[in-house]
């Protein structure tokens, strides 16, 4: 029987091509979306997860999170820099860390922060240490540089027209292990750094502060040469010492603006109280990352019904479409199935051969299906890994498993039905016709 079967197909090998090649394509649009969908979840889950809350300015929560987390370009609106210091001092915080945006490197996006969040983010050096200096920076995993090269910091990007800052060029002292998360791409410095290269944080407190130091020194020639003529404005280009050591002492009323900051709270119950303090607070909002993934997982999951549907429509179209050429095919091989019964074959061996050619085309179609699926959302996900830094796990759940289980008992039922028709032919009229 199986001889006969396989040489058959053999003989029809164009058709039985086709029709596994359309069952495969129509499974494999199923399996991608669903294997993408969950793996963008996992996967930006765990991007937010060491991030337990983020206090802004009053504006969009959604993209609040996704510059301040997913370091994702956009222009936020400033908060009051006083916010820093009174979180520091909050006993309910474990640690405060400020994000600073705005300028880029060879299209790596340049953060300014501090130490207290690398060391809470990073799970080591793969070589290198952490920033010590003003002029030294740490770069994720996934960025093209080594311990030592030169980081000369653009202005914006390259592709809105930025312009390179003078002003200070980094050094690389560290390059971080992998984290999986859009920090893999990130340029870490110090935010003091940020704040002196936009003319921010240079006061005359600050100055004198540093006077006994190479930094005092270099800010004293700054002093000089504004008294000299220049002036402050946007063009002007400030001198910062890449020497000067970090200061990480945050003051009322000496803090520059601030788009984002980075909180860990101490307890479940500090989140919550933290969040409702700076809800209420005029000037900032706060935000768990994970309730505004919530709200966009939920749109994501109306987008994946759209989907679903529209895969469930291409295979009940292939199905439909299938069974009417495997009908066909049945009754163009009415003398062969009426030799068959004459020559003694049961009934049931030509139901069970007609239904088994079919059954192993549709069958291979969905096992190629689900091959090919899983290999797309694995392209598709190194893709946005590539190019945003997420690695997004792709990777078969057990719910998988009974949605193939559907597809194997409906293509079986499919080839039931030719099957059926092949059964009830009897072999006088077969052979007459």
């Amino acid at each position: 029987m199986f001889r006969f079967i396989f040489s058959d197909l053999r003989r029809l090998w164009a058709g039985s091509a086709v029709i596994v090649l359309l069952i495969a394509l129509a499974t494999a649009l199923g399996v991608t979306i669903t294997l993408q969908e969950r793996a963008l979840r996992l996967g930006s889950a765990r991007a937010s997860e060491k991030f337990d809350l983020v206090v802004g300015a009053p504006g969009s929560e959604t993209q609040l999170v996704l510059s301040s987390v997913f370091l994702q370009p956009s222009d936020l609106p400033l908060m009051d820099g006083d916010v820093l210091p009174t979180l520091n001092e909050d006993p309910r915080v474990d640690w405060a860390a400020p994000i600073g945006f705005g300028d880029s490197y060879a299209g790596y996006p340049i953060v300014g922060t501090t130490t207290a969040l690398i060391h809470a983010t990073v799970p080591g050096f793969a070589e290198g240490d952490i920033f010590t200096r003003e002029g030294e920076a740490v770069v994720g995993s996934a960025v093209d540089l080594d311990v030592g090269a030169e980081i000369k910091p653009m202005h914006g990007a390259a592709e809105t027209g930025g312009h390179t800052h003078t002003e200070l060029v980094y050094h690389v002292s560290g390059k971080a292990e992998p984290t999986g998360t859009p920090w893999d791409r990130a340029i870490l410095v110090p935010i003091q750094a940020v704040w002196h290269i936009h003319g921010l944080g240079h006061d005359d407190e600050d100055e004198h502060h540093h006077d006994d130091d190479e930094a005092g020194e270099a800010h004293d020639e700054d002093h000089a040469a504004d008294d000299a003529g220049h002036e402050h404005d946007e063009d002007e280009h400030h001198h910062v010492n890449a020497n000067a050591p970090l200061d990480e002492d945050w003051h009322r009323g000496e803090t520059p603006g601030l788009p984002a900051i980075l909180v860990k709270p101490k307890s479940i119950s500090d989140a919550y109280r933290l969040r409702q303090s700076y809800r209420e607070a005029d000037g900032t909002v706060a935000v768990f990352p994970a309730e505004v993934l919530t709200r966009l997982y939920a749109t994501l999951g109306d987008a994946r019904q759209v989907l679903t549907a529209i895969a469930i429509g291409a295979q009940i179209l292939v199905a439909g479409a299938l069974l009417l050429v495997t009908v066909i095919h049945v009754s163009q091989r009415k003398r062969e199935i009426g030799a068959l019964r004459a020559f003694g074959a049961p009934r049931g061996a030509v139901f069970t051969i007609v239904w088994l050619e079919l059954f192993s085309l549709v069958g291979l179609g969905i096992l190629i299906g689900y091959i090919a699926g899983f290999f797309s959302a694995r392209m598709i996900s190194q893709s946005i890994m590539a190019d945003r830094g997420i690695d997004m796990p792709v990777g078969f759940a057990a719910s998988d498993a009974g949605n193939a289980l559907i597809l194997v008992i409906a293509a079986a039922i499919l080839s039931a039905l030719p099957a059926f028709l092949a059964y009830r032919q009897p072999p006088a009229s077969a052979l007459k016709g």
